[in-house]
């Protein structure tokens, strides 16, 4: 097992008996999906291309990817954003 997926194990066992939220310890993204019309991402590492059909956004554990029609970001804070629009995919990259 690689050194990375050891620590990773370690820090979930960690926020496990001390109940830490595994977002806050494990730099994981909180993604929170109203319908398919607004998208609420916590703890993300900045955008990499917004487009009306594409937001694509750094997290801890990758890029996601978000697809669709109309797409606008509506907040943008440094550890928080918010995209509203007709969504119709949400992937991890």
């Amino acid at each position: 097992m690689a050194w990375r997926d050891l620590r990773k194990k370690f820090k979930r066992q960690f926020s496990d008996f001390f109940e830490i939220p595994s977002d806050v310890l494990l730099d994981l993204p909180k993604i929170v999906l109203i319908g398919n019309i607004q998208l609420q991402i916590e703890n993300h590492h900045g955008i990499l291309e917004y487009t009306t059909d594409t937001v694509r956004i750094s997290t801890g554990e990758g890029e996601l990817s978000v697809k669709g029609e109309n797409l606008m970001l509506r907040n943008l804070l440094p550890d928080e954003l918010c995209i509203e629009g007709s969504i119709h995919t949400l992937s991890f990259v």
